[in-house]
């Protein structure tokens, strides 16, 4: 069995590619497009990603937890592999009828049919991009080898293709493109593990989990892809682009924890299979630790420096998306906060209904705060809502998972590290009153807040694992010197 270490490094190469290659192009399109165009495309996506959603329901996690449960058996992972397929399959097909139907009635979608027609073809090879498969098998070596190569045959791409602001639909083709060639790919390296076949598959035992889980998914996004929507339908495409521009850094931050939560998934789920309680609690309570002394620094960075960095990566035109970026950054450990009760500790012991009930009245939430706030206050509006409902959630998670297993919200961790880490928040507000250049000031502060880091870690915090990365590199560095 792969190592957690060794599954954590390909993971967070993994997952940060995919908003690190986007990271690439993002200045580049943003200048080329304009904060319009850039809203156009990011509207019909969220549109698109709506749709995969209802399509994939809760296979990204149903389908990690039974492969990881059968993939010691062939016979039990093919029947496991080909219901979900097959359940999957019978749910993408109904997506693809609404969406053209929507297409075709709905006159603010009906103007961008081609952007539309693109993301129908996203939906459809969804299918085919099982990564749940390989998240189950644990096997990220594969897949983020597969990701990087594609990757930079896209960013090559949008330099090629994307010259002027009418090739919009060219950037959102090719960023269709790259989900159709890894799915390609991932479903011809399939054959190696397991084939598909429709004898003896099981539909029914899959059926419950399938939706519940995926509601879930469909209610919690009522407050992350719906805002999108709703506020492209309420305030059209520029304050999209704003907002979509206000949470480009966020998600880059948190793919490095989604990373872990996505590693330690099939792992815990294994550790509940093999009656593991106690192991389990004391990986559940280095992640919670690995994340608050992660996160903290970085808010903090983010949220002083937003102006810089929002000038930076995007260019004039989007002062609009730095107070929106401002409020989006602490979800940066809420929603890491969040992953870990949710997905790596109420998932793996099964507890679907109460997931579901939690993300019901989250959802609720949501739909109330949207409808009060976002036609006045807009991209900002949205963010507010966000978090929010985030924060909602959180709080239920932790309930539910303190009634389960009696682990509480780490107070006293969290205080620490928010207290150790005060002083660079006071350096970094120095330094910006004294550096007026943009790039110097972020490259400034990036290695101050690192060093910061750095001495916190060893003399303060002293989070092991982290404290034992940095020592790696460090003996790494030296060697190579």
């Amino acid at each position: 069995m792969p190592s957690v270490k060794k599954n954590f490094f390909y993971s967070s190469i993994l997952t940060s590619a995919n908003y690190f290659f986007p990271l690439i192009t993002f200045p580049y399109v943003s200048r080329i497009l304009g904060v319009t165009n850039i809203g156009i495309c990011n509207f019909i996506d969220s549109i698109i990603n709506y749709f995969i959603l209802f399509s994939m329901m809760g296979i990204s996690t149903l389908g990690i937890r039974e492969v990881a449960t059968n993939k010691g058996n062939p016979e039990k992972l093919r029947i496991a592999f080909s219901s979900l397929i097959t359940l999957n399959g019978i749910t993408t097909l109904l997506g693809i009828i609404l969406i053209l139907i929507a297409t075709f009635t709905i006159p603010r979608l009906h103007q961008h049919s081609e952007l539309m027609f693109f993301g129908s073809f996203k939906l459809l090879f969804n299918l085919f991009l099982i990564e749940w498969f390989y998240k189950g098998l644990e096997d990220f070596r594969y897949v983020t080898i597969r990701t990087i190569i594609v990757k930079c045959i896209y960013v090559v791409s949008i330099f090629i293709f994307v010259h002027e602001s009418t090739d919009y639909p060219t950037y959102y083709l090719l960023t269709v493109l790259m989900v159709v060639v890894n799915s390609v790919i991932n479903l011809f390296h399939s054959r190696h593990f397991v084939t598909f076949s429709f004898r003896d598959i099981s539909l029914k035992q899959y059926i419950k989990p399938y939706f519940t889980l995926g509601l879930y998914l469909l209610l919690t996004s009522m407050y992350v892809s719906f805002n999108v929507v709703y506020l492209g339908f309420a305030c059209g495409d520029k304050a999209v682009g704003n907002y979509t521009t206000a949470t480009k850094l966020y998600t880059i931050i948190i793919a490095f924890f989604t990373a872990f939560t996505g590693v330690m998934l099939p792992r815990m789920s294994a550790l509940i299979g093999e009656g593991k309680i106690d192991e389990f609690k004391l990986k559940v309570s280095k992640s919670i630790n690995i994340l608050t002394d992660l996160s903290i620094p970085a808010i903090i960075f983010m949220v002083i420096l937003a102006p810089q960095i929002v000038t930076i990566i995007s260019g004039s035109g989007y002062e609009g998306a730095i107070t929106p970026m401002r409020i989006i950054m602490p979800l940066m450990f809420i929603i890491g906060y969040e992953q870990i009760l949710i997905v790596q500790s109420l998932m793996p012991l099964k507890q679907d209904k109460v997931i579901f009930t939690n993300s019901i009245i989250g959802a609720t939430i949501g739909i109330v705060l949207n409808i009060l706030l976002v036609a006045k206050l807009q991209a900002t509006g949205s963010a507010i809502v966000w978090v929010t409902c985030e924060i909602a959630l959180l709080i239920l998670s932790q309930i539910s998972v303190t009634k389960k297993i009696g682990l509480r919200f780490p107070l006293s961790p969290f205080l620490k590290s928010v207290s150790a880490f005060i002083p660079l928040a006071i350096l970094i507000i120095i330094a910006s009153h004294y550096i007026h250049n943009s790039y110097i000031l972020l490259i400034t502060t990036a290695l101050m807040s690192s060093i910061y880091f750095v001495i916190i870690e060893f003399t303060v915090l002293k989070n092991s694992l982290i404290t034992s990365l940095l020592s790696r590199f460090k003996r790494a560095f030296h060697n190579n010197c």
